[in-house]
């Protein structure tokens, strides 16, 4: 606005006045002559200095720029100024400097001045002022704010590089490190401040110190890629290595953090990071003593249960083998037409001991597998409706027996095939409606409702409701009705035969299957039990209609089984003896082998076709059935491939039904074998 020479008389002043009175910022000029006498002031310098008129600014100046300075920073703005003139240089100068108000107030503000030669005044100053003091205060808050987070963050760093023995910062783009904190002990030790080749000396390093098993991986740990890489996403990375030096050795961990966040900077690449060496060998010792200790205890655990497991399952087979004999004869005498008939009243009296001795065995097996974690979910496409058609045959009897009224009723569309463990959830029903049986006295009604309530993607929910007006419970007994062996009135195990671990079982189960059981209950009126379970959807369709069977065992087998050759592996001889006899009474020419062995050499020893179905049972000597089965199996002949082999055993643990189709074998049957259901599987195998 103003050139080098300027020509300002009077007559240019009062241009420059009116030009000032329009200026939003304060402007004034003044001449650098001595006395530093003010020429002109505009109305925003007033009101920066407090004043209401030009009289008011002349009193507190002396109308003078000395007098507008803070006393204490005019020598520092005088110098600035003369340097100014000095230098003769054609340009703006910028000072910050206080002032004081006229009210007292010290207020900072800025200073565009530049010096110039006039005809009429000679040198003077024009000068642009604003005030600063908020952004001036502001910029010093911020200042002492950064200030005190240096401090601390100095501090924190110090206090965290106490925990390492070495600590060094290294540029990965350079492969440049510094050294900020050394352990002496180290020999060759780097200083502290002391630069060095990051990879070249970590790389000694770790060929001198860091042990054979642990060398490869501290090689990679510190390659500038693998470290880029994972610091990309992860915070700090560390590795954990043994430490060797003159026979001694020490555990050491190695870690490191970027100095930046990847996405902090536009590239997303870590360019800087802090190393740091620390000792771990107390803790990795003690870790490693934990580890040790956790894995002898978990060995230990499982060859517990391991043993446990072959405790049931040895315990289940010997059990078992007796008790086919008791069922089996007791069977047999039974349809003697020879027995007479109080015999025969006695036969029935041993049958329903043996049966419910065998349901007890069962239960207390099935509970000590629920609890040592044994028990296994299958998950295998099964017909519904022939499970509940078997379920309704079962309880239908027994209501039959006990003048009960049973109804059956499905709510909604009921898929005719699901995916799930058939035979836990056919446990569960039975389990539920058997004790709805066994506690329901003569006269009563039993309602068991099926229905579909939730469907998600190919997962099926089905509720099932379970309705009897038995002797019910009271509001004390119902959150106890889940424990083990628990009984409301320990009366029930000689009226009822309760033994208290149905329900807990049947809780367990469910469970299991991932579904959750709820009981209503009113002493004398009754009790509601609400089983929800989740299926798998099946595609496969079933649109035939299955009466269920009442016919006889001589009608069911004859017509089929009739002139069948069967070839039985059994090793104890009553066993033999009673499943010769079953066999038989439907017209089947059985042959017996001593043990597995025995079996394999009679098929062998015989041509093609020549045996329609192999009973086998598992634990035999010199040849078990699971080793018969799979040498049958691999004979070269086109018979030892299609041959229905059947398990006929008193192994009957779910795992046991798993190595016996893994096998070979066809089918698996649990001993006590019940004839219906063996002469059902012989129909459906034998082709």
């Amino acid at each position: 606005m103003f050139g080098k020479r300027f020509l300002l008389n009077e007559e240019t002043l009062h241009i420059v006045e009116e030009i000032g009175r329009h200026m939003p910022g304060g402007f004034f000029i003044y001449k650098a002559s001595a006395g530093e006498e003010l020429l002109y002031a505009n109305k925003a310098v007033l009101q920066t200095f407090g004043c209401e008129s030009l009289e008011d600014f002349k009193e507190l100046t002396g109308f003078t720029f000395r007098g507008m300075l803070h006393p204490d920073d005019y020598p520092d703005i005088k110098k600035s100024i003369e340097n100014q003139i000095r230098d003769d240089e054609d340009n703006m100068d910028y000072v910050e400097y206080r002032i004081v108000r006229k009210d007292g107030a010290v207020r900072w503000v800025d200073d565009y001045g530049h010096y110039t030669e006039t005809e009429a005044y000679g040198g003077i100053y024009y000068v642009f002022i604003s005030d600063i003091t908020e952004k001036k205060e502001k910029a010093e808050h911020e200042i002492r704010l950064q200030q005190e987070v240096s401090d601390q963050q100095s501090k924190m760093i110090t206090a965290m590089a106490s925990d390492y023995r070495c600590v060094y910062y290294v540029i990965l783009d350079t492969d440049e490190g510094i050294c900020y904190r050394t352990d002496h002990a180290f020999e060759n030790a780097l200083a502290v401040d002391e630069h060095f080749h990051f990879h070249e000396k970590f790389t000694d390093y770790a060929n001198r110190f860091v042990a054979e098993p642990y060398r490869e991986g501290f090689l990679k740990f510190i390659d500038t890629d693998n470290i880029r890489e994972r610091l990309s996403h992860e915070l700090i990375i560390a590795y954990r290595y043994l430490r060797t030096e003159e026979g001694k050795e020490k555990y050491e961990m190695l870690r490191m953090a970027g100095v930046r966040r990847p996405e902090d900077r536009n590239d997303h690449i870590v360019h800087a990071v802090g190393v740091g060496f620390t000792d771990i060998d107390q803790e990795m010792r003690e870790t490693m003593a934990r580890n040790e200790a956790l894995r002898v205890a978990l060995q230990a655990a499982e060859e517990a249960n391991k043993a446990k497991t072959a405790f049931l399952s040895s315990m289940s087979h010997e059990i078992r083998t007796p008790m086919n004999a008791i069922i089996g004869l007791n069977s047999i005498a039974m349809k003697d037409p020879e027995t007479s008939e109080k015999t025969k009243g006695y036969l029935e009296k041993i049958d329903t001991s043996a049966q419910h001795l065998l349901s007890i065995i069962n239960d207390i097996l099935d509970m000590s597998r629920i609890e040592s974690g044994n028990m296994i979910i299958r998950h295998e496409e099964f017909s519904f409706r022939k499970t509940l058609d078997q379920v309704n045959t079962i309880i239908t009897g027994q209501c039959r027996e006990k003048d009960l009224d049973y109804e059956c009723r499905l709510i909604g569309k009921i898929h005719d095939y699901y995916i799930g463990d058939d035979m836990k959830l056919r446990q569960i029903m039975i389990n539920i409606l058997g004790n709805a049986v066994k506690f329901t006295p003569r006269g009563g009604k039993i309602t068991f409702t099926i229905e579909e309530t939730a469907r998600y993607e190919r997962k099926i929910t089905l509720r099932l409701v379970f309705a009897d007006t038995g002797i019910g419970m009271s509001p004390e007994y119902l959150p106890k009705i889940f424990a083990t062996f628990s009984q409301e009135d320990s009366s029930s195990t000689s009226r009822y035969g309760s033994t208290g671990l149905g329900m807990p079982i049947t809780r367990s189960i469910v469970e299991l299957m991932n579904g959750t059981i709820e009981v209503e209950s009113e002493k004398g009126v009754g009790s509601v039990f609400t089983v929800t379970v989740t299926l798998e959807q099946s595609d496969r369709k079933d649109n035939e209609t299955e009466e269920v069977s009442l016919k006889s065992t001589e009608e069911k087998g004859k017509p089929k089984l009739k002139g069948k050759r069967i070839l039985l592996a059994e090793d104890v001889d009553v066993n033999a003896e009673i499943m010769m006899m079953v066999l038989t009474s439907v017209e089947i020419e059985g042959e017996r082998a001593e043990n597995g062995r025995i079996a394999l050499e009679k098929f062998a020893a015989h041509p093609c076709g020549y045996y329609d179905a192999i009973l086998m049972d598992m634990r035999m000597p010199e040849m078990d059935g699971l080793e018969a089965t799979r040498a049958i199996r691999k004979l070269n002949r086109p018979d030892a491939a299609t041959v229905p082999i059947i398990a006929l055993t008193a192994n009957a643990f779910d795992e046991d039904v798993q190595r016996s189709m893994q096998a070979g074998l066809n089918a698996h049957l649990s001993k006590p074998v019940d004839p219906d259901t063996l002469y059902g599987t012989l129909e459906k195998l034998i082709r």
